[in-house]
C-alpha cells in the first residue's frame, strides 16, 4: 500500500515538472503587437484576414514588416498575396500619416474585381498602423483611376464595405435611365443604360458619374450636360432629397446646352430612383450662387418630363 501510494506521488511530480518545464518554454504572445493582414481568396471574391505578429516598434519597421507579409503566399494555399499578383511595388512614401504607393504598369492588368480586393487588402492592412490614416496608390507616377476614369485618391479602410465572411462588396449589374441634351441643348432625351458597377458607391452618385462622363462614344443625337471636368463630392438623401455636391466646374456649362437641360438632365435622371423625390445641387458644399444666372442654388428641383424630346 505504501509503495504504490509513493509511486503515485511520483507520477505527480513528474507531471508538474513536465508542465512547468512546458510553459517555462512557451512565450506569451503580446496581444497589442498582433496585426491582421488581409489576403485575396483564390476565387477573387472576397478577403479574408489572418493574423500576423509584429516585431518592430518603429512606423517604419511596421510598414516593411506588413509590406513583406502582404507578398508572402499564406500557408493556406486558398488565398492569394495581394502583393503578389502580377504587379510589383516600385517605391512608397509616407508623411503626415499619409502612406502613398507606386505600382509598376502590371497593376493596370488586374480586372475591375481582383483591383477592388487586391486595394481594399492593401488598404485594410496598412491603416492598421496607428500613424498611418491614409492610403493612396499610383501607376509609374499616374494617380489611380477607376473604372469611371475619376481619380481614387486617398483612402482608409472605412471605404470598404465588410460584409460576413469579410466579403468586399465587389460589381453588380443596374440598369440606368439617363437623360442627355439634343442636338439644339434644349431637350432631354432618356437613354438606357446597363452598368456594371461597384457596389461600395451610391446608385445615386453613380448616376451623376455617368452624367458626367456623358454618351456613349459613336453615339448620334445625344449629348452631354454636364462639363466633363466636373468632380463630384458627396451625393446622399434624406428624406427623399438627394443633396448633390459638385466643384466649381460645374458652372462652366457643357458647349450649346441651356442651363435648364442641365439642371433636369440631374434631376429627372436621380428622380428615375424610388427614393429620389427632389433634388439640391450644391458648389463645394455651398447653395448662395446661382446656377448660370437663372437657378438659385437653394431650390429643391423635381422632376420636369415637359423638356424631353423624341430623338429624330
Amino acid at each position: 500500500m505504501k509503495r504504490t501510494t509513493k509511486k503515485i506521488w511520483v507520477g505527480l511530480l513528474l507531471a508538474g515538472l513536465i508542465l512547468s518545464l512546458a510553459s517555462c518554454g512557451e512565450e506569451e504572445v503580446d496581444e497589442s503587437s498582433l496585426y491582421p493582414v488581409y489576403y485575396v481568396s483564390n476565387s477573387e471574391t472576397k478577403i479574408e484576414m489572418h493574423t500576423y505578429q509584429m516585431k518592430s516598434d518603429t512606423v517604419e519597421g511596421q510598414v516593411e514588416e506588413l509590406l513583406d507579409a502582404l507578398a508572402r503566399i499564406p500557408e493556406k494555399l486558398e488565398y492569394k498575396a495581394p502583393l503578389a499578383m502580377g504587379f510589383t511595388l516600385l517605391d512608397y512614401d509616407m508623411e503626415n500619416g499619409k502612406l502613398h504607393m507606386d505600382f509598376d504598369e502590371n497593376y493596370h492588368k488586374l480586372s475591375v474585381t481582383t483591383e477592388l480586393l487586391v486595394r481594399a487588402a492593401i488598404v485594410r492592412t496598412l491603416t492598421r498602423i496607428g500613424e498611418i490614416n491614409f492610403v493612396s496608390f499610383s501607376v509609374k507616377g499616374e494617380p489611380l483611376l477607376d473604372s469611371l476614369g475619376n481619380t481614387v485618391g486617398w483612402m482608409n479602410r472605412e471605404q470598404f464595405i465588410e460584409n460576413e465572411g469579410n466579403e468586399i462588396n465587389t460589381y453588380e449589374e443596374i440598369r440606368l435611365r439617363l437623360y442627355f441634351a439634343n442636338e439644339t441643348g434644349d431637350g432631354l432625351i432618356a437613354v438606357n443604360r446597363t452598368k456594371e458597377y461597384n457596389t461600395n458607391i451610391s446608385l445615386e452618385r453613380l448616376i451623376v458619374e455617368e452624367l458626367i462622363k456623358g454618351p456613349s462614344s459613336g453615339t448620334e443625337g445625344i449629348y452631354a450636360t454636364i462639363n466633363p471636368d466636373t468632380r463630384v463630392g458627396n451625393v446622399t438623401v434624406r428624406d427623399g432629397v438627394c443633396y448633390v455636391n459638385l466643384d466649381e466646374s460645374f458652372l462652366l456649362p457643357a458647349p450649346n446646352v441651356t442651363p435648364d437641360v442641365t439642371i433636369f438632365s440631374i434631376t429627372n435622371s436621380l428622380a428615375e430612383l424610388s427614393n429620389v423625390n427632389r433634388v439640391q445641387i450644391s458648389i463645394n458644399g455651398d447653395t448662395s450662387g446661382t446656377y448660370r444666372d437663372k437657378y438659385s442654388l437653394t431650390t429643391y428641383f423635381e422632376r420636369n418630363l415637359d423638356l424631353v424630346v423624341t430623338p429624330e
